[in-house]
């Protein structure tokens, strides 16, 4: 299971051609290659979606937040894999790090104690389009930073496999799509190759 917003739900025909580009896609065929068994993979991402309530960018987002949806989402499903990929939107409306590492915090701590997967969290993507509309202009390499800290800090809390997608893209301008927001097909296989190889690293069953 991936939880997640516009980069995990997909944007064929805006940013990305076909859904199959999706970085979520990505790693699911780079998984299959490994074992006999397909694996089920069940994409539970949301364009637009904020990590909780309290998060300044709920009032615009798309609904449920993940601290609403992941019993449903997440632990109704079991996974032996759970990736928690968020940041961006929340980062973009200046969600103050700390409330933002509460609330990954919470999903996580509940997510272990409910069905112990192996959870992978990615670091906030790189992006060119820091600042949109009100309330979402208030973002900047520097708030990545924090947050990016913080999702290292709380796969170390927590015993997280950490997928540091911000890193694999390098501040290459040329892996954004236009939007500013968004990684291309490029970008996206980029980060699916680095939350496959952060996979690969924990899970000797693949080999």
């Amino acid at each position: 299971v991936i939880l997640g917003e516009s980069m995990v739900s997909g944007g064929a025909g805006r940013w990305l051609q076909n859904n199959e580009q999706r970085y979520a896609d990505v790693v699911a065929q780079l998984i299959n290659t490994c074992q006999e068994k397909p694996v089920e993979y069940l994409n539970k991402g949301i364009g637009g979606n904020a990590i909780s309530p309290r998060s300044p960018g709920y009032r615009q987002s798309t609904k449920p937040s993940a601290l609403e949806r992941y019993k449903t989402d997440v632990i109704d499903l079991s996974p032996d894999l759970f990736i928690l990929a968020y940041g961006s939107n929340d980062m973009v409306a200046g969600m103050p790090a700390q409330d933002f590492r509460a609330d990954m915090a919470h999903i996580i701590s509940d997510v272990k104690k409910a069905c112990a997967p192996m959870i992978v969290l990615t670091t906030v993507y790189y992006m060119t389009g820091w600042k949109s509309w009100p309330p979402f202009d208030k973002g900047s390499i520097e708030l990545t930073l924090e947050y990016n800290d913080c999702i290292r800090s709380l796969a170390s809390e927590f015993d997280c496999v950490v997928a540091d997608v911000w890193a694999a893209e390098g501040g290459a301008d040329w892996l954004i799509h236009y939007d500013g927001a968004h990684s291309n097909k490029v970008g996206c296989l980029l980060i699916g190759h680095r939350v496959f190889e952060a996979i690969c690293q924990h899970a000797s069953g693949l080999t």
